[in-house]
């Protein structure tokens, strides 16, 4: 499991001098230090996955697949929830608190002189990190949009995922799918065989055209039958996912890495995503965590909460939920796909970040006025609904479940967190 700090964050010291520089894309300040620091990115292969909803979880269904199938296998992911040494998986473990603090302060200067972003300067840190372990192969999640994003700079990603795409970061992105795609599709290279499940159809056709216009090949998967498949994963949706990874792997195979079927059902079966349709006890309390942090996923939520309640611990009836929501996603919307009629929603701030409040989404939303509470912090609303049997649903932004797994962590008061299940640090 990640090393909880023992008092606040572990890297303030170094990343924090970066936050200035905010979200900007691009390569060319990460290149430049890269090359600097010798190119750590040139000592391993990797594996590349964009998309909007279900990178996380294609990434880690490939990652466990190449360690069950021997491989000496890395994972870079984001954001974090409770430490950013989750971000990087060096094996099956994240990297110890002791390594990361290395590989930053080894980045520093040259960032210090590019001028990197806090999430260049980490990437920079997990390539020197990756290369130092000598990894073969590393699964790598593009943090936002793919053509510019930090991830990119791997100069050989030869097998490419792609999650579902839809709206999100449209500030950054584009207002509509089909531009929010062509970010996503820049990560395509010539040469490189790609995978998708089923998109929309502006998706479809930028994803068709551009990987027609460099030269890679599109596969289109269908979902997996999860009963052939099973995933240590829960949700209908990650049939699409699966799929997606099952592609990538069989890919990989045909160039010539040693992956077989009994492999990647070792992998698929073990999986673990923190955040995700997560059942915990909190106290005793059972809660449901789930990040559901933009509307796409809202809707997956319901969906899958509505079609399969008992696989997560709910029976039939009103559900009881905690909602985060960061001010800059749909909240109005988001609320909407979430709340069937009899629900209650108790919203709060997500910490250190501007969020959708209860009379504002009142104002929005009046017809579900009735139904939504506020409280000031997620402990007091963890604690007003007192003890029930049934589970308390948890959602709106991975930022609201990082602040939970991290309290529980420091006091002792969760049980049966995925965030343990990974194997010891690195």
């Amino acid at each position: 499991m990640p090393e909880p700090p023992a008092s606040g964050d572990p890297f303030a010291d170094l990343i924090e001098p970066f936050s200035r520089r905010g979200v900007d894309l691009g390569l060319g300040r990460l290149g430049a230090a890269l090359a600097e620091l010798g190119h750590p990115e040139r000592r391993f292969a990797a594996v590349q996955v964009a998309g909007t909803n279900g990178k996380g979880s294609i990434c880690t269904l490939v990652h466990r697949a190449l360690l069950a199938s021997g491989l000496r296998a890395g994972l870079y992911t984001s954001p974090h929830l409770v430490c950013w040494s989750e971000r990087i998986l060096i094996g099956a473990g994240p990297i110890s608190v002791a390594n990361l603090r290395r590989q930053l302060e080894r980045a520093t200067p040259a960032a210090r002189r590019h001028l990197l972003t806090p999430f260049e300067l980490v990437t920079a840190a997990a390539f020197l990190a990756f290369a130092a372990a000598e990894l073969e192969l590393v699964v790598l999640e593009v943090g936002l949009g793919g053509r510019l994003d930090a991830t990119t700079c791997h100069p050989d990603r030869s097998v490419i995922g792609f999650a579902s795409i839809g709206l999100d970061h449209t500030e950054i992105l584009g207002p509509d799918p089909a531009t929010i795609a062509a970010e996503k599709a820049g990560v395509l290279q010539p040469g490189a065989s790609a995978f998708s499940g089923p998109q929309d159809p502006a998706v479809a056709a930028v994803l068709t055209a551009q990987a027609g216009a460099v030269g890679a090949e599109l596969h289109w998967v269908e979902p997996l039958d999860l009963n052939a498949w099973p995933l240590g994963l829960p949700g209908a949706v990650q049939a699409s996912n699966g799929a997606v990874a099952l592609g990538m792997l069989r890919a990989l195979a045909e160039r010539g890495w040693p992956i077989d079927a009994a492999g990647i059902r070792r992998g698929f079966a073990g999986a673990r995503w923190p955040g995700r349709l997560q059942q915990v006890s909190w106290r005793g309390r059972p809660l449901l965590l789930d990040g559901a942090h933009n509307l796409p996923a809202a809707i997956a939520l319901r969906a899958e909460l509505d079609t399969e309640p008992a696989r997560h611990g709910l029976k039939p009836g009103p559900r009881a939920w905690v909602l985060g929501i960061l001010a800059n996603k749909q909240g109005p919307e988001i609320v909407t796909a979430l709340l069937a009629p009899g629900d209650r929603a108790t919203i709060v701030p997500v910490p250190g970040h501007p969020s959708w409040s209860q009379p504002a989404l009142a104002v929005a939303c009046p017809q579900l006025a009735p139904q939504l509470n506020a409280a000031p912090d997620l402990a007091t609303a963890l604690g007003q609904h007192g003890a029930s049997t049934a589970p308390l649903i948890v959602a709106g932004s991975l930022y609201l479940i990082g602040e939970l797994l991290g309290a529980a962590l420091q006091d002792g008061a969760l049980l049966d967190s995925a965030l343990l299940d990974r194997e010891g640090p690195e």
